[in-house]
């Protein structure tokens, strides 16, 4: 439990400013020639550092057209209505929906337009049939039934019966797919009483109140409408979305489980706030008590990390522990959020994506729920302001036994005069816990060239031990990625399944002791921006001769530990069953 007496300011003075969030651009309403998309003036502001990225294994091989995966997010913007629908895009899931120990993948679809009318599109679900080829399943497992208008895809077993199911947010409502275990799905929400109509972007799974149900937090973004839809300019008076200054904030909601397959609505007496502008979310253990604590990554206004004091309570810490604004005392425009021990100290450490003209945050947890902005210090800024961060993911890309990370980028204007429309993702390499180059020019070509990118999410989709990535995109097909850093690697994947924890025990902890020293992985709920990773958790080995036991802290307070490891393997361990 937090003690209050042991919350107080550890930084200097916190200036809280706000800033202005350009968002997408539209078809401009003149009939002044447009400028090219790609047309950017040379500022500080776009100039991208570019010294030689030192030598690195890390590489991956675009094999999209191999895999038959030809699918996109679209999000209407050719009927010239620049909505702020349009702006936020969608995400990837990997999920192994059929039970075949092949990672399968579901993309959110977007939506459109008739007329006036929000049309959703459907889902693209692709079965994994090996050797980097997939099938698409949309139809035979019944998602391909237009909905709302689609942004995240979050998977988690919700109902504890061992077929992963999958929540999507959107626009005016949520859905709720079951997995039936035979291949389909049936969308329940409304019969589970999740009758959330309010704008959500992101959502995490976690057994909050500790009953061994996964209960489920919804981050809702910005209040617009048809009736709530002024005209804003943008470049040269052309008609752009409207800032998210603009417009007010939306409440998150926390629904709790019933237990039966039912939720109910748990927000007002939760000790959460009601505002907050959230694109992104993440859930996981960060003081280490065994309880999932919630950190939401806000646009334009501070971030919220909330810290679980049990029986579905909240203390809200953002700002005392120093991960609500930026190293200046400003608030963000934060997307993508995950969360990993960079340094090696066992601590859960907190990694946020942010708009141009703003370092991605990377912040060490010092303990006791306090927290130290250190992107300076670890080089991260050194990419400069160019970018406007998305999806990402921190996993161990050349299996050397520390976690890099991933970064999609994509502007949100379709004219942009301070940054290209276009942006080519970011690759930082972790370089002993304490600095992360940015390699991405040197790791392959989808990372030499531009993207609209938005979710992101990490799988082993061909079984070799190195995780792998797929990647949507906005009105541009998604990208599937072959981890080819280090083909002779060694690793070791866990996955865990709870009896008493719920049966994804989110907020789980798993410490892997090597000849070289120890690895931590957590149990997360949520992350990347509006998508879902594997569950399996994943140890690259690096130059570890032995391998010496895997210890499991699981949210039900047991600790557990397996001295008979096999590298080049993947564990799976029953929470409190014996081999």
């Amino acid at each position: 439990m937090v003690r209050l007496s042991a919350i107080r300011p550890r930084f200097g003075r916190l200036c809280v400013l706000g800033i202005v969030l350009v968002m997408p651009g539209c078809r401009p309403q003149t009939t002044t020639p447009a400028p090219a998309a790609e047309t950017v003036p040379e500022t500080s502001a776009t100039t991208e550092q570019t010294a030689t990225p030192p030598p690195s294994a890390a590489k991956f091989d675009d094999l999209t057209e191999r895999t038959g995966i030809d699918f996109t997010c679209r999000n209407g913007d050719e009927a010239g209505h620049c909505a702020m629908i349009e702006t936020l895009g969608g995400g990837v899931a990997a999920i192994d929906f059929d039970g075949d120990g092949l990672e399968d993948l579901c993309f959110a679809g977007g939506g459109g337009y008739d007329g006036q009318s929000i049309l959703g599109l459907p889902l693209g679900l692709y079965r994994n049939l090996g050797d980097w080829a997939f099938r698409d399943a949309s139809e035979v497992a019944h998602v391909n039934a237009p909905g709302p208008y689609s942004h995240g895809v979050n998977r988690g077993d919700y109902n504890g019966d061992g077929f992963p199911d999958l929540l999507i947010t959107g626009y005016a409502g949520l859905q709720l797919f079951e997995n039936q275990g035979d291949g389909t799905f049936h969308e329940r929400a409304a019969e589970a009483g999740l009758t959330d109509a309010l704008w959500s972007s992101s959502s995490a799974w976690g057994d909050f109140d500790g009953d061994g149900s996964l209960d489920l937090y919804v981050a809702h973004y910005v209040d617009w409408s048809w009736d709530n839809h002024p005209v804003c300019a943008g470049f040269q008076g052309y008609r752009d979305v409207c800032p998210p200054r603009s417009f007010q904030d939306l409440p998150d909601t926390l629904y709790l489980s019933n237990g039966d397959g039912t939720f109910r609505d748990g927000t007002t007496d939760s000790g959460m706030r009601q505002d907050g502008k959230g694109l992104g979310v993440i859930v996981a253990d960060f003081n280490d008590d065994g309880r999932p604590d919630i950190y939401v990554a806000n646009d334009t206004v501070p971030n919220h990390l909330y810290a679980n004091q049990g029986a579905s309570r909240f203390i809200d810490v953002s700002l005392i522990s120093g991960t609500s604004m930026n190293d200046r005392g400003n608030p963000d425009g934060s997307m993508g959020v995950d969360v990993f021990d960079f340094n090696g100290d066992r601590l859960p450490d907190l990694w946020v994506v942010n708009y141009e003209n703003e370092s991605a945050a990377l912040y060490r947890n010092d303990g006791d729920l306090f927290f130290r902005h250190v992107s300076q210090p670890t080089g991260v800024t050194a990419t400069g302001g160019l970018f406007v961060g998305w999806g990402t993911a921190c996993f161990d890309v050349d299996l050397d036994g520390d976690e890099d990370i991933f970064v999609s980028n994509g502007h949100v204007l379709k004219y942009p005069t301070g940054a290209p429309l276009r942006q080519r993702p970011l690759l930082f390499e972790n370089v002993e816990g304490r600095r992360f180059p940015e390699i991405g020019r040197t790791a392959g070509e989808y990372l030499e060239l531009t993207h609209m990118g938005r979710g992101a999410a990490t799988g082993d989709f061909d079984g070799d031990g190195a995780l792998d990535l797929a990647v949507s995109h906005m009105n541009e097909p998604v990208a599937i990625l072959r981890n080819a850093s280090n083909p002779k690697g060694r690793w070791l994947n866990v996955e865990l399944y709870g009896v008493r924890s719920s049966r994804d025990p989110i907020g789980a902890r798993v410490t892997l002791k090597t000849s070289s020293g120890e690895q931590v992985r957590f149990v997360k709920g949520g992350g990347s921006y509006a998508s879902s990773v594997a569950r399996t958790l994943h140890f690259g080995l690096g130059d570890a001769e032995t391998v010496g036991w895997v210890e499991i802290r699981w949210p039900s307070g047991l600790v557990e530990r397996v001295t008979d490891v096999t590298p080049a393997s993947c564990l799976r361990k029953v929470e409190g069953v014996s081999f």
